[in-house]
């Protein structure tokens, strides 16, 4: 057998980052079984990002990740293949990033946030002048981009991208068990029901926490309680609200514990560039869905099969109350959740698909087929 070709992966996070576990991570089977030796490497560490979590910021880890990910980069000057998580070098100039990037190595960039608006939005005209187009550039630059949506895509290939692929975030679906919900004649359910969410301390305050007054309210009132996964110090105390921290060895159970699964967005900018991925992780439970019909979540959500889209809080409040007051329907909406993720949102649907494309560049291949 020939030797491996060998990938290196500049992500942004380690494991503790959802994006980076799963938009490279999650793919290591996948690549070693197409022949890539895939070396990981982290621009920011477990630690930098678990301050950060706290509240406590990154102070000079900044620093720090800087010096790491230029060594990086040189141990990485031997590989047939860059696999960048966003950017290389985060908040510095395309000038800078492709001066340090090898010439001679192909790279593709994957992209599931619209972290272009970071630069292009910044309230500072300092920042939008040297760095609002950079990631344009570095698309433009790249072998290959792979976008979660079509917003996202569409920047792409805006930038002159010449080879664009959309790439839902997936999920494993064996490490999601289905929950299992009564039947007609089975065991009602027992103790009250959970309204669901799963998520960062930072989009719990940005999404969720406008939405407690209402949320605390029909749980009030339908005999539910709130289940709260991640949200840290941000979540507030209340009688009917249970926060729990996020661990990458538990969020499987815990979600399937929920009876709703809640995914709330303003419609921003930022948000259209989102992927849906606490949905996909709330159907791959088997868990039913409401959402807000921003970006991605209007192909995600089946409106009235796997869940509901809600715009207003009469919507929301309507759909969550019909939920909670039928478990025939959550029943129903739950399995075709499933069953939506394992055909169109699995990692063993995309596994093969995205080795396949970085084997190709690997081995020298350019351009869309």
């Amino acid at each position: 057998m020939a030797d491996p070709l060998r990938l290196m992966v500049l992500s942004r996070y380690g494991r503790l980052g959802a994006s980076s576990r799963l938009r490279t991570m999650q793919y290591r089977p996948w690549l070693a079984a197409a022949g890539l030796q895939a070396d990981f490497a982290s621009f920011f560490s477990d630690e930098d990002l678990a301050r950060a979590y706290a509240g406590r910021g990154r102070g000079l880890s900044g620093v720090t990740a800087l010096l790491r990910r230029l060594g990086q980069i040189r141990a990485g000057a031997g590989a047939d293949l860059l696999w960048i998580e966003k950017e290389a070098l985060p908040w510095l100039p395309w000038i800078v990033e492709r001066a340090v990037l090898p010439h001679q190595i192909p790279f593709a960039v994957d992209y599931d946030d619209a972290v272009f608006h970071r630069y292009d939005r910044h309230r500072s005209a300092l920042v939008r002048g040297v760095l609002g187009r950079k990631l344009d550039r570095l698309m433009a630059s790249a072998a290959l981009v792979t976008a979660g949506n079509a917003y996202l895509a569409d920047r792409a290939r805006a930038a002159g991208a010449r080879w664009v692929e959309i790439v839902p975030t997936v999920v494993d679906v064996t490490a999601y068990a289905p929950r299992d919900w009564p039947t007609e004649h089975g065991p009602a359910r027992i103790g009250p029901a959970r309204i669901g969410w799963i998520g960062s301390p930072s989009t719990w305050a940005e999404y969720m926490q406008p939405k407690l007054p209402l949320l605390t309210g029909v749980a009030a009132a339908e005999g539910a309680r709130l289940l709260v996964i991640g949200a840290g110090r941000c979540a507030p105390d209340h009688p009917l609200l249970d926060a729990e921290a996020w661990s990458e060895a538990t969020e499987a159970a815990r979600i399937r514990a929920m009876d709703v699964g809640l995914m709330p967005l303003t419609d921003t900018p930022w948000s259209r560039g989102k992927c849906g991925y606490k949905l996909i992780q709330y159907m791959a439970s088997g868990v039913p869905v409401i959402a807000s019909p921003v970006g991605v979540n209007t192909d995600i959500v089946e409106h009235g099969v796997n869940g509901f889209l809600a715009g207003t809080d009469a919507e929301w409040q309507e759909a969550l109350v019909r939920l909670l007051r039928d478990p025939a329907l959550r029943a129903r909406m739950g399995q075709a959740g499933r069953q939506r993720v394992e055909e169109r949102y699995s990692l063993q649907v995309w596994g093969p698909s995205v080795a396949a494309l970085l084997r190709r560049l690997a081995r020298g291949g350019d351009g869309a087929p």
